[in-house]
């Protein structure tokens, strides 16, 4: 293939895949809010004296169902339809107008890590923090920078994904009052290794049972990076 076909089709991907939208931009920026406070609910929440700790389970659950439950509501009802659509105009994504948005899926895993990992809120908080934060960079970086495109994601935006798991274990995890208590405040470099890469891996080819039935990652990385870190911390300290 010759450098002026090559040039030609790295144009024609970049008008059609590579446009950093102001909607895209709302939505990341939405993303990276719910990023920080979902995760510090579940791992603060239970040490305030007047709360159960299971408190964050109960408050997901409800968001969860809250979710589902307009989620119902907008694809059968024409008036709750259109004023969804209106106020959702800023973040949503064409294709979430017939299918449950990011956020109904980001609810249903911030509940099942708050169960799975009950007794290691440590593991809720980084899972769930690493995907949603990584997920946003390798969607900005991939759109503003990428050029080796795999599947409908990019080689770039994996990399920036995996650099920010790292920045956030060696940088941010052991400056969070807290987090890291149950660890002696660090996590094992192979561990952060293994889980900065399956976060990344995970995000960039997500779960699927045949052709026609994936799972969609804002379900699916979370709890698979938080069942990576409660099996692979013992072997580590």
């Amino acid at each position: 293939m010759s450098q002026e076909t090559n040039r030609i089709l790295l144009k024609q991907y970049r008008g059609k895949n590579m446009v950093l939208t102001k909607e895209e931009i709302n939505r990341k920026l939405l993303h990276i809010f719910s990023g920080t406070l979902i995760p510090a609910g579940i791992l603060y929440i239970p040490m305030v004296d007047d709360y159960s700790p299971l408190t964050p389970v109960v408050v997901l659950l409800l968001l969860t169902l809250g979710s589902l439950l307009l989620e119902y509501l907008r694809f059968n009802n024409a008036a709750v339809q259109k004023l969804f659509t209106s106020l959702g105009a800023g973040v949503l994504r064409s294709s979430e107008r017939k299918t449950l948005t990011g956020s109904t899926y980001i609810f249903a895993s911030a509940f099942i890590c708050s169960v799975i990992f009950y007794q290691d809120p440590q593991i809720s908080f980084i899972a769930l923090s690493l995907f949603i934060l990584g997920d946003a960079v390798a969607a900005i970086v991939g759109i503003r920078l990428g050029r080796i495109k795999i599947g409908k994601k990019s080689l770039e935006g994996s990399a920036a994904c995996f650099l920010l798991g790292l920045l956030l274990f060696f940088f941010v995890y052991p400056n969070v009052p807290m987090l890291l208590d149950r660890w002696n405040g660090h996590v094992p470099l192979p561990l952060i290794l293994i889980v900065s890469f399956a976060n990344t891996f995970f995000e960039l080819f997500p779960i699927r049972f045949g052709k026609n039935f994936p799972i969609n990652d804002n379900l699916s990385v979370p709890l698979i990076t938080g069942m990576v870190m409660l099996l692979c911390y013992p072997l580590f300290v």
